[in-house]
């Protein structure tokens, strides 16, 4: 009778719990069983296992063969397991040494000629093994997620016979390093494209300092989307831990990784046509959703009404809360979705209501049925709410001048979010009621100017609260210590939406 234990990662929402494989040789007739709650494609390892011993040239064990996946009771899937589970059959049979196997784990799929191919969801496993004292090892296309972890103790390998040679002894491998050149910060479409709108490029340096949502209103072809799209530009770069979290998300939800702009905050835009599960995440094995592949990034919803209004409602908890937990009947998995949202959509179905040139010719019925798609509840969490007009032909000459670029923008963005995080901790967007009272006190006067202001637009206690965040952030951008009157009078004039309602 022979035993043998090799460590691994099993994947689940964006952590990867241990798990044991266990290979145990007994006598009896030759056969292999997988147990510890395996589906159909871990069960598939056998054949893949087999195949890659016998191209190995290794001896396999004609000896019952058993292989255990503990714990029992959680759910194991993809080919991930076919590493350890060759080296556990060869280590229980002295093919390998079993002492070798103790400070590593394990991760990897094998092709019948016994090449590793890649898995997802590497990078959470090799941040958990670093955390338990063990280094990884795995595919050498894993190479560049693995990378990211800035102690560079991850090995990868590109077949079993490498691995094999290493744990023996006999040969070493490939450490996973992160490229010291090339590495992008900054990245996109410049702001200085964009012509005219003040207002709206106003907007975008406050979202953009504070972390605020933003809605666009606006006829077609005005620039909504241009905005948008240079957003990320003047976000500043994502510090390591911001952008391993966002690295990790994006390896569980099967998206590659480049590790030359892992820095860069990401930008997600879903078609309108997209479902609620595609947006929050979901399936049977819990994978990210948009929302959650947005995380310290941007999600842009172009044609906002023409979404399902069902869809949209899901984003109201994840926008409050900063993450999305997916239920099933046996486990819960959590996924981050600390995202910004940025919306834009048409102000009628024509799109013309409100122009100078009075194209529109839909009746108020129409033009409110069409704003009543988007739910006060989502709304009110929506912190700018703009106007975005038709730029005027004159702003669009060649010769005109350009805006301002991104890169001063940036800038700007820059120093005052180091004011926030000097100050709270976290950006304004993120402040809580505690935070609030502390750091956004208002003179009696701009008190009583506020609380007018909620009055008249018949706002709720939220949208108050998301006045003073943008009160603070536009305090911020000027510099300032204190929010003044012209600050809150500001912000209480990007609730556009609202004094229509």
């Amino acid at each position: 009778m022979a035993l043998a234990v090799v460590h691994s990662r099993a994947q689940y929402g964006v952590s990867a719990p241990p798990v044991q494989v266990e290979v145990h040789l007994s006598g009896g007739l030759p056969g292999m069983s997988i147990v510890g709650l395996p589906e159909t494609a871990v069960k598939e390892s056998r054949d893949r296992v087999r195949a890659a011993l016998i191209c190995g040239q290794f001896e396999l064990p004609q000896r019952r063969i058993t292989i255990n996946l503990a714990p029992a009771d959680l759910p194991k899937d993809g080919g991930r397991f076919d590493l350890p589970i060759a080296l556990g059959i060869l280590a229980a049979s002295g093919q390998l040494p079993a002492k070798a196997l103790e400070t590593h784990e394990f991760l990897g799929e094998l092709a019948l000629t016994g090449a590793l191919r890649g898995v997802d969801g590497a990078l959470p496993a090799v941040l958990a093994a670093g955390r338990a004292g063990r280094s990884m090892i795995l595919p050498h296309d894993n190479g560049h997620e693995a990378a990211l972890v800035s102690d560079g103790s991850a090995l990868t390998a590109t077949s079993l016979l490498e691995v094999c040679a290493f744990l023996r002894g006999q040969s070493t491998l490939e450490r996973a390093l992160l490229p010291t050149e090339n590495i992008i910060v900054f990245e996109g479409p410049d702001l200085s494209d964009v012509r005219g709108q003040p207002l709206a490029r106003r907007a975008l340096e406050i979202a953009a300092a504070g972390g605020h949502n933003l809605l666009m209103c606006g006829p077609p072809g005005s620039g909504k989307s241009m905005l948008a799209q240079r957003l990320p530009g003047i976000l500043p770069p994502l510090d390591e831990a911001a952008a391993l979290e966002v690295a990790a998300v994006a390896s569980v939800g099967q998206t590659r990784i480049d590790p030359t702009r892992w820095r860069v905050p990401p930008y997600r835009q879903p078609h309108h046509t997209a479902s609620g599960v595609a947006l929050v995440g979901g399936g049977s094995h819990p994978r990210p959703g948009e929302i959650s592949l947005a995380h310290h990034g941007v999600l842009f919803l172009d044609e906002l009404p023409e979404w399902d209004r069902r869809v949209l409602e899901v984003l109201r908890e994840p926008l409050e809360s900063g993450h999305i937990t997916i239920s099933r009947a046996a486990r819960q998995a959590e996924f981050p979705a600390r995202f910004q949202l940025v919306a834009a959509m048409n102000p009628c179905p024509c799109g013309w209501a409100g122009d100078p040139s009075g194209r529109c010719h839909c009746s108020a019925e129409q033009v409110g049925r069409y704003r009543s798609r988007i739910s006060g509840p989502l709304l009110d969490r929506i912190d700018l709410q703009i106007e975005v007009p038709r730029v005027q032909a004159i702003e669009l000459r060649p010769d005109a001048a350009p805006g301002e670029s991104s890169a001063c923008v940036r800038a700007r963005v820059q120093a005052a979010r180091e004011r926030q995080l000097q100050r709270a901790g976290r950006l304004n967007s993120a402040l809580g009621q505690t935070e609030l009272n502390a750091h956004c006190r208002l003179a009696m006067p701009d008190q009583l100017l506020l609380e007018r202001a909620v009055e008249r637009l018949q706002l709720s206690a939220r949208a108050s609260q998301r006045i003073l965040r943008v009160a603070r952030t536009i305090a911020d951008l000027a510099g300032g210590q204190a929010i003044g009157s012209a600050h809150i009078a500001e912000a209480i004039g990007y609730r556009r939406m609202d004094r229509r309602g």
